[in-house]
C-alpha cells in the first residue's frame, strides 16, 4: 500500500496513479519485499525548512526528506518503509528550472526518496554513482528518461 497525502496549505491535486507508479515502479526495480508499504506526504516549503532542520540541522527548505521506518504493522504485517515528504513549490521551481513539467519532478522525487528508504544514499561518490544508476534506470523504466538528475 502507498498512502498519498497532502498537507492542508497544497490545494493542487496532482494525479495519485501517477505518483503511486512511480514508487511501486522504484519498489520493484530494487526488489523490495512485495508486502512493503510507505507514505508520501506532499507539503510546502515551510513545513519541509521544519522538518530538515529539525531533523538534518539545515535551516532551509529542500526538495524531498526521507524518514526510514522498516517496521512491520502489528496489526497487518506490512512492511511499512517508512515516510517520503515533499516540497511542491520546491518541486515546481526545479521542474521550470529545469524544463519539465511539475509531474515530472515529482516522480524523479519520489523515486529518489524510495531509494532512500531502501538503503541508498549519495553522501558519498561510490554510493552516488549506484544510486544515479538505479535512479537512471527508474525513470527510464517511467517513461522520464530526459530528466535531468540534479548533481546534489
Amino acid at each position: 500500500m502507498i498512502e498519498i497525502l497532502y498537507d492542508k496549505i497544497i490545494d493542487k491535486k496532482l494525479d495519485s496513479h501517477l505518483l503511486e507508479n512511480a514508487a511501486r515502479t522504484a519498489l520493484k526495480n530494487q526488489s523490495a519485499p512485495e508486502d512493503a508499504t510507505l507514505s508520501i506526504l506532499l507539503t510546502d516549503d515551510e513545513q519541509i525548512k521544519t522538518l530538515n532542520r529539525d531533523y538534518r540541522g539545515y535551516d532551509s527548505p529542500t526538495d524531498v526528506l526521507s524518514f526510514d521506518v522498516h517496521e512491520r504493522d502489528p496489526e497487518t504485517g506490512l512492511l511499512y518503509l517508512g515516510e517520503i515528504i515533499l516540497s511542491i513549490p520546491y518541486a515546481a521551481k526545479q521542474a521550470k528550472e529545469h524544463g519539465h513539467l511539475l509531474e515530472a519532478e515529482v516522480q524523479l522525487l519520489i523515486v529518489h526518496g524510495v531509494l532512500h528508504l531502501l538503503g541508498h544514499d549519495h553522501a558519498e561518490a561510490t554510493e552516488k554513482e549506484k544510486m544515479w544508476t538505479a535512479q537512471s534506470k527508474i525513470l527510464t523504466e517511467l517513461g522520464l528518461e530526459k530528466i535531468k538528475i540534479q548533481e546534489i
